[in-house]
């Protein structure tokens, strides 16, 4: 479904299931078909709400750079609730999805019942280099996508053991990651990876969170381990799940392991939830 925003952009939008709403928010180049393989499992107890980013997917993609940016995609996520009729949620934000998640969390925490942050960080990624970052973007707003991503297949600071592994051993998720890519847009990609690189450390404020919060990481996510350890420590009902064997995205890398540590987590809040009412 189709669900357009405020200022006029449409989103794709997939609901399943029934039950307490749970937003899955994909990252940075990424799809609402990141979560694929554990929408049945999820909806089986929840409403799971996935969508595509505005310059991703199935969405539409302004071609202003006005149009792009963290709080622009932290309301997105909430005119997708409205337009669904969910006041409050439980959202899960990945990599810039979480960057974005946090964002909300903190400015309307009325909103969230319950927080999952994903391979993502509180502040500037420091393993990322601000001036390659700024020649990525005058790239892909130059020369074009194409040649941006013959750069970028040349290596990238998030690859690592776990995600090589499932390139060889998955059927078809290379190709996954090539349609991802050609999704994109040129404006949204230059526009939010500097917004990424210039956002501001939000550890402080993270101290002033109420709502449960699950910070969990792929273990080899070497550039995000250290921000997600300081999450945890900072959130007062914070706890960090460390995922063994997984990288920047523990849901394919190793998924089972994933998805039990959702469900755990899930599973304490809807159990708090009752003990109080």
């Amino acid at each position: 479904m189709l669900v357009t925003v405020d200022d006029g952009v449409s989103l794709e939008v997939l609901v399943t299931g029934s039950g307490p709403a749970l937003f899955l928010v994909h990252g940075f180049g990424g799809a609402k078909e990141d979560f694929s393989d554990h929408l049945e499992n999820l909806s089986k107890d929840y409403r799971v709400v996935v969508f595509d980013h505005r310059g991703h997917g199935e969405s539409g993609a302004p071609t202003d750079e006005a149009s792009y940016s963290l709080e622009r995609l932290a309301a997105d996520i909430l005119c997708v609730a409205d337009a669904l009729g969910e006041e409050r949620f439980i959202l899960l934000g990945h990599s810039m999805g979480g960057m974005v998640a946090r964002k909300v969390a903190l400015t309307f925490p009325d909103r969230i019942d319950a927080l999952i942050l994903m391979d993502t960080c509180h502040g500037p990624i420091a393993a990322v280099d601000g001036d390659l970052i700024e020649m990525g973007a005058q790239i892909a707003l130059t020369d074009g996508m194409a040649t941006l991503k013959e750069i970028l297949d040349a290596g990238s600071p998030l690859d690592n053991p776990a995600y090589e592994r499932v390139l060889k051993e998955r059927p078809g998720y290379r190709e996954f990651q090539e349609r991802k890519f050609g999704s994109l847009s040129a404006v949204m990609w230059a526009t939010i990876v500097r917004a990424i690189r210039d956002q501001t450390d939000d550890l402080e404020a993270m101290r002033l969170l109420e709502m449960p919060t699950l910070v969990v990481v792929g273990e080899v996510d070497l550039p995000f381990v250290s921000q997600s350890r300081a999450m945890a420590d900072a959130i007062p009902r914070g706890q960090l799940v460390v995922i063994p064997d997984a990288g920047h995205s523990p849901q394919f890398e190793n998924g089972d392991a994933w998805v039990n540590a959702l469900n755990s987590f899930l599973e304490s809040v809807a159990e708090a939830k009752d003990s109080s009412s």
